[in-house]
Parts: structure tokens; C-alpha cells; sequence
């Protein structure tokens, strides 16, 4: 992990005073971090507790992708109006509004008594998150001078960011796993936590962090409204067609895809003609920071599925209890360090390239291996499963080693990536372009989520079909029956999706390989003071 104590500041008027962090760097780093680190892990936090949510709100299996996706949807599609406001109105104001907001979210989401509250209150954290994570990481951006200093701190970032969704994880488990803590479901927890570390941690923001200057401008509502509705459209349509009730051919589905994309393209002419677009076209002049864009948004599409499908396969297929298969996720956590800290030493002698390269093909394989865990679907196999309550799958030689490597190509991935995403953009301009990272992250998984889950679901529909008789007819008991189809369709549906999203992790890798070209000698300066790069 970074050593927060080699970020604080040089002696005054010794050489490095001139290119040294101000007072507190340390201090405003840690409180940066704490808050990247409560965002990123929403986004998984719940994963683990979604059998208890669906079972004391009776959402359904096909509306439990909506409590991951849909803050990630709010998150994505409104990061870049939270990274506009921030260039306008003061990154730390943003900072701290953000974080209040998320706080007040999370109660809302640990007290929902239904599936509309607390898929309301999720779309809420959403916003929150939106308005915070690009300004903190584009108080880094501006705290941290290039070179050195802001590599490390850029480094502590992307770790933080890529261990987050572990540690969401291992602290859903552990508190889902707890028996009424406080009086109330475990389950809530994953929400109500939050509270007191976002009040917190916006009432420290004054303290240690120094509000950055405001540029005059404009807000791009109709930008961020047909942006939003627009990937809304998308993901809607997308969720519909792999629904057995709907379809590709349903009236839902058509109309949803349909007005996403009329959307999406009326966000792109809006973009081109306004005088203060929410997206500037200048921000994606550069290849480096295009190519950087392109790679994140693929990349945690194929990450989102692996903590999704994975969490609920080993709990209801392996039949963990919900700390147990938090725990199951701690190498993760362990390897991302490992791969990020390998990483940030490489990042100034090695080009970007192929740090990111070799990252996305470790994590490629691992998905492979994910689509290759063995489970005996034969009839006899399922029903077996079914008494036992639980698959015949090793996690030390199936699901261990995988997550670790996963871990280590992902670490691998975020440093250079982060790095090269917002380098030579212009000061007044790094809430935008640090918005659009996130928004290439968290868009990007939403829309993964989406379209592997319409994978997941048509194939374990049809395994569901295949299997119904043979397994009707050799059980006796009907719960029993239930259970081994389940099993069956569950780990088909799981397979395919862990097939494409190794697919689409090898489509960021080919994207890096071929276009990000920068040298790792040019991420130790800044473009020219005071004019647009692109």
C-alpha cells in the first residue's frame, strides 16, 4: 500500500518546496481515499446480502441485477454533470455535498421496507457518488504536483479502487452474516455503515482539503438528461430481452432500446453544439486518454460479472453461508494490492502498454476458468447436489486461484490506466476528465451487467427446459426437484456469462495492445500550461 507519510510536504524553502503537495497532503489523501473506497464498494457491497434482500422484500431474481445496476447506472450517468459541477462551483463543495448526500441515501436504503424504496434510495447513492468521486479524484490531480509524488498518490487511488468491490464484499458477508444486530436484518447494514463514514467525511473535507478554484461556465442539463435517460434505455431494453416474459421481440424491450439510442444520439449532437458541453470533444482528442477510456469501460464490464455471478455462486450453488463467501473474495483483496504495488514501481520504467496488456490477459484467463468450474448436471449429479444442499466444487482449485490472478491483472490495470486517463488534461478541465474515467468504469459496468445477464438468463432458461423432465420424473419430493433445477440452470447461465466477459476482456486487452502508445517518460510531466491538449 502507498505510504501516505511520503506524501507530506517538503521543508520550506528547500528545492523540492516548489513542486512539493501543500500542508496536510497526507491527511487529505487518506480522506480522499476513505470516500473512493465507501463509492466503489456500494457497488458490491449488497452482492452478497441480494438472497436475503430478495427473500425479505420479495424482489425477484430477475430484478436483483437492479440494486447493483441501478446505482450504477445514477453513478455513471450522472458523473460527468458531477465533474462539470465541480469545475464550476469548487471540487472540495462538491466533495463534501456528495458524501452528505450518499450518507443520507444509505439510511434510506437500510430502513426500505420495499423493492420501490430501496431501488429509489440506490438510484440516490447513486447521485451522491456521481457528485463525490470526481472531484476527489480531481482533487488529486490538483493537490499532488506531476512526477513521483502524484504517481503514488494516483497509485493509493486506483488500489483503492479496485480493492473497494473486494472489500464490499468480504463486509457484506460478514455483515449480512450477522444474527439482528441492533434489532434489525443484517442485510441493512451493508447500508446503514455508510451513514456515519460519509457524515464524517464530509465534515473533515474543510479541514484538511483546500477548495479549488471556480471556472465561469455553464451547466449542460439537456447533456445530462438525454445522456442519462439514454444508457437508462439501453440497460432497460437489454434487461428486458433476456427475460423468458419478454424477449428481444417485445414491445418493451424494442421501445426501451429504441428511446436509448434516439437519446444517445440526441446526447452527442447536443455535446457538438452547445458552448459548454458536459462531455468537451477536446477531452477525447488524445489518443492515450481515448484509447485509456475505451479499456475502462470494457474492462470492469467483465470484472462486474465475475463479483456478481461468482457471489451468487457460491452461495446458493456451493452452498456458503454469506460470511463465508465474503471471506471467499479476500484474495482478491490481497492480489489487487499485490498487482497495483507491482505496478506503481514498474509504472516509471515500463510503458503503460504493457503493464495494462499483460493485466487484462491475466484477468481473461481467470474469467475462462471461472466458465470452466465443473458441477455434475447429469439428473442423478443435480438431485444429488440438491440433498446435499451444495455443488461438489473445490474453491481451493477451482475458485482460488482465479480470483487471486484475477486480482493481480485488475491491479495491473487501473494504475497505468488511471494514470494515462487524465494525463495532460488541463487544470479547469480535470473534473471533466476525471468524470469521465469514472463514467467509462461505472457505464461500463452497468451495461456489462446488463447484457451478460440477458446471456445468463437465456441460457439457464433453456437448460431449465431441457432439464425439467428427466429431473420431474426421477424426483420424488418437488422441493427437490426445484433445487436441482436450479442448480443446473443457474450454473449454465453463470458459465456463458463468464465465457463473454473473458471475451470482452479480451477485446480491452487487444484495445490496449494496439493503441495505447505513450511512453511511461511522459507521464512524469504536464502538458503546457494554460492550453487545451487535444
Amino acid at each position: 500500500m502507498t505510504d501516505v507519510e511520503s506524501l507530506d510536504p517538503a521543508e520550506p524553502g528547500s528545492p523540492e518546496a516548489a513542486t512539493a503537495p501543500p500542508p496536510h497532503a497526507g491527511l487529505a489523501l487518506v480522506l480522499i481515499l476513505m470516500a473512493q473506497l465507501m463509492v466503489v464498494l456500494d457497488g458490491t457491497i449488497a452482492n452478497i446480502a441480494l438472497p436475503y434482500i430478495g427473500t425479505d422484500l420479495d424482489i425477484s431474481q430477475a430484478n436483483l441485477t437492479w440494486i447493483v445496476t441501478g446505482y450504477a447506472l445514477a453513478f455513471g450517468g450522472l458523473l460527468l454533470l458531477g465533474g462539470r459541477l465541480g469545475d464550476l462551483y469548487g471540487r472540495r463543495l462538491l466533495f463534501m455535498s456528495g458524501l452528505t448526500l450518499f450518507a443520507v441515501a444509505s439510511l434510506l436504503g437500510g430502513l426500505a421496507q420495499n423493492e420501490g424504496l430501496l431501488l429509489g434510495s440506490r438510484a440516490l447513492q447513486g447521485v451522491g457518488a456521481a457528485m463525490a468521486a470526481p472531484a476527489a479524484l480531481a482533487l488529486i490531480t490538483t493537490t499532488f504536483p506531476a512526477g513521483p509524488q502524484r504517481n503514488r498518490a494516483m497509485a493509493a487511488y486506483a488500489t483503492m479502487s479496485g480493492i473497494g468491490a473486494a472489500i464490499g464484499l468480504i463486509l457484506g458477508g460478514w455483515l449480512t452474516g450477522l444474527d439482528q444486530p441492533l434489532g434489525v436484518d443484517g442485510w441493512r447494514l451493508t447500508f446503514l455503515i455508510n451513514v456515519p463514514i460519509g457524515l464524517l467525511a464530509a465534515l473533515a473535507a474543510p479541514r484538511v482539503l483546500r477548495e479549488s478554484e471556480k471556472h465561469p461556465g455553464w451547466l449542460d442539463i439537456p447533456g445530462a438528461v438525454t445522456g442519462t435517460l439514454g444508457l437508462l434505455g439501453i440497460v432497460f431494453g437489454l434487461s428486458r430481452a433476456g427475460e423468458k416474459a419478454y424477449g428481444w421481440d417485445h414491445v418493451q424491450t424494442i421501445a426501451s432500446l429504441t428511446a436509448g439510442i434516439v437519446l444517445l444520439v440526441s446526447f452527442v449532437i447536443i455535446e457538438s453544439r452547445v458552448e459548454h458541453p458536459l462531455l468537451p470533444t477536446r477531452i477525447f482528442a488524445n489518443r492515450t486518454r481515448a484509447t485509456s477510456f475505451v479499456a475502462m469501460m470494457i474492462a470492469p464490464a467483465a470484472m462486474f460479472a465475475m463479483f456478481f455471478y461468482l457471489s451468487l455462486f457460491i452461495q446458493q450453488v456451493m452452498g456458503y453461508s454469506s460470511l463465508k463467501a465474503g471471506f471467499a473474495f479476500l484474495p482478491f483483496s490481497f492480489g489487487i494490492v499485490i498487482g497495483a504495488g507491482l505496478v506503481s514501481n514498474l509504472v516509471s520504467r515500463v510503458a503503460p502498454r504493457y503493464l495494462a496488456g499483460i493485466g487484462t490477459l491475466l484477468a481473461a484467463a481467470s474469467l475462462f476458468m471461472f466458465s470452466r468450474i465443473p458441477i455434475d448436471d447429469s439428473t442423478a449429479g443435480a438431485l444429488a447436489s440438491a440433498a446435499r444442499g451444495s455443488a461438489n466444487v473445490s474453491y481451493w482449485g477451482h475458485i482460488f486461484p482465479y480470483v487471486l490472478v484475477m486480482a493481480i491483472g485488475m491491479g495491473m490495470v487501473f494504475v497505468p490506466l488511471t494514470l494515462t486517463a487524465v494525463h495532460h488534461v488541463q487544470a479547469d478541465d480535470s473534473g471533466i476528465g476525471s468524470g469521465v474515467l469514472n463514467t467509462m468504469q461505472q457505464v461500463g459496468g452497468a451495461l456489462g451487467l446488463a447484457v451478460l445477464s440477458t446471456v445468463a438468463l437465456h441460457f439457464s432458461g433453456n437448460s431449465l427446459e431441457q432439464a425439467a423432465g428427466p429431473v420431474s420424473k426421477a424426483a420424488t419430493d418437488p422441493g427437490l426437484a426445484e433445487r436441482a433445477l436450479f442448480f443446473v440452470s443457474f450454473h449454465d447461465g453463470a458459465t456463458h456469462a463468464f465465457l463473454v466477459a473473458a471475451g470482452l476482456m479480451l477485446v480491452a486487452s487487444a484495445i490496449i495492445w494496439v493503441f495505447l502508445d505513450v511512453k511511461h517518460t511522459e507521464l512524469a510531466t504536464d502538458g503546457p500550461e494554460g492550453v487545451h491538449v487535444g
